[in-house]
Parts: C-alpha cells; sequence; structure tokens
C-alpha cells in the first residue's frame, strides 16, 4: 500500500473542502493578494493544511502565488462565469421559497415574502408557505399591508437610503390598527433604526391583534433589497422564543441571501 502523508490525508477529508470553498471565498472578497499567514488566521487551521489547499489550487489553475501571497487564478474566472450562468437558469423565486420552507419548517410558523408595491405605501405577500399548527397566522399571497406597522415593511424601511426614508416619513399617515399601533413618526424612526442595528424586525400585535411578525430583507448579487423574509405567529405563542425566533430569521434571510449570490461588504 503506498504512503499517504498527513497532508494528503487532509486534502482528502470532507472539512478540506469546506476550506478550499473558504480559501477562494475569502480571495474571491478581497481586492489585494492575501498571505498564507493571514489565510491561516482567517479559516482558523494550521498554515500545513492551508498550503497544501493552495498548492492543489494552484495546479488547477484556481489560485496564483504571488510573492509570497496568493490571489485567483483563470480557473477561478472560468468556475465564477459557469456559476452564475447557472444561477441565472435557476430562478431566484425558487431559492427564496427553498429559504421559506426551511423556516416554515424549523420555526413550526407560516414564512413569507414580502415585496414592497410601486405606491411607497405598502407591501405585497408575494408567497406563503404555511404553519402546519391548527392555530396559525392566516395570510393570502396577494394580501397587502402598511410598511410602516408591519415587521416585512419595517425591514425594507430600515433599507432605504436616507432621502427615500425621509420622503416616506414626511407623507405617510400613521394610522391606529389596534391598540398597540406605534402612530407616532418619532416611535417608527427609533423602531426603524433598530432594525438598522440588528438586521432584523420584529413587531408585536401592532398590524393585527395577537400577531407578531419577525423579518429580515432579502438581497440579491448587486446588493439591492429585493424583498423581505417574513415569519408570522400567534403572539401567545412566541412569550418565551422571540429572541430564539429573531436570530432563525436573521440566519436564514442570510442564507438565503448568499444562494442569491450576495456577498456582505468585508468588516
Amino acid at each position: 500500500m503506498p504512503d499517504v502523508s498527513t497532508d494528503d490525508r487532509r486534502s482528502q477529508s470532507p472539512q478540506s473542502v469546506t476550506r478550499v470553498i473558504r480559501i477562494l471565498e475569502a480571495l474571491c472578497d478581497s481586492p489585494d493578494a492575501i498571505s498564507l499567514a493571514d489565510l491561516s488566521r482567517l479559516l482558523g487551521s494550521p498554515k500545513s493544511s492551508v498550503a497544501s489547499l493552495l498548492r492543489g489550487l494552484a495546479e488547477a489553475g484556481f489560485v496564483t502565488p504571488n510573492e509570497g501571497t496568493w490571489r485567483l487564478g483563470p480557473g477561478a474566472f472560468g468556475l465564477g462565469s459557469a456559476l452564475t450562468a447557472a444561477r441565472r437558469r435557476l430562478q431566484s423565486s425558487d431559492l427564496i421559497r427553498e429559504g421559506m420552507h426551511r423556516l416554515a419548517e424549523r420555526s413550526g410558523e407560516t414564512a413569507l415574502f414580502a415585496v414592497a408595491d410601486s405606491d411607497g405605501e405598502t407591501l405585497t405577500y408575494v408567497d406563503v408557505v404555511e404553519s402546519r399548527s391548527t392555530v396559525r397566522f392566516a395570510v393570502a399571497a396577494g394580501d397587502r399591508r402598511p410598511l410602516y406597522c408591519t415587521a416585512g415593511g419595517r425591514a425594507l424601511l430600515a433599507a432605504l437610503p436616507e432621502v427615500e426614508l425621509a420622503s416616506y416619513l414626511a407623507r405617510v399617515k400613521l394610522t391606529r390598527l389596534t391598540a398597540g399601533t406605534e402612530i407616532t413618526k418619532r416611535g417608527l424612526v427609533a423602531a426603524i433604526e433598530a432594525v438598522r442595528a440588528t438586521g432584523v424586525a420584529q413587531t408585536i400585535d401592532q398590524a393585527a391583534d395577537g400577531v407578531t411578525g419577525t423579518a429580515a430583507a432579502i438581497r440579491d448579487a448587486s446588493g439591492a433589497v429585493i424583498g423581505a423574509l417574513v415569519v408570522a405567529a400567534p403572539s401567545a405563542r412566541l412569550q418565551n422564543s422571540r429572541k430564539a425566533l429573531v436570530d432563525l430569521v436573521r440566519a436564514e434571510a442570510e442564507a438565503t441571501s448568499r444562494s442569491l449570490g450576495y456577498r456582505p461588504p468585508a468588516p
């Protein structure tokens, strides 16, 4: 039996596949070439393991060494073109619906996808995956709601440029839909700022009594917000799990955006 080195065994492990992907992502996100030491730090992996993977990637033309640093090679750009073509063939709506199904399954609640309407005042739920629970939030695709009092609406408002947000705040008329509806513009602005800080909007009994909504924006490859991923559920059932739902919606919105090609700016 031929001798297999430690690095060879590592290069054949499932973990090394993840490391290869992370190496390519790191080089793709960086405007400059990256040193072996920096790649090792970013991956949390030993230099010897990363170096072995880099050698294999270099042989395939996916990376290129450059005076002690590494950058993407021509093979990576060819792969990128192929992936772009594949992404165009796979409609974004399919990827969004996959995320909705995952979210409905993991949360046990109704998942929705909402888009802003052309009037700049409302949103429309364009897709729904209903909860299997007997008691659940019911909404039909095509239903419209105001932006200011819904979780999806606030997620969309938080993503607006300042000029567009200011224009919306200047013209919107805040109407009380429940006893708890926020109808002061100062309160609405504070809620929008909270969404910008956390990336997630959560409303409790704002648009309808007994309903809690949790939402996060979905972005495409260009970084543009194309809609909001929403979970809607009976408020009474979420008294002890609202924070967990915030984390779940944030994670699924990020995963769905990533599947659409979005890459957040490097910190």
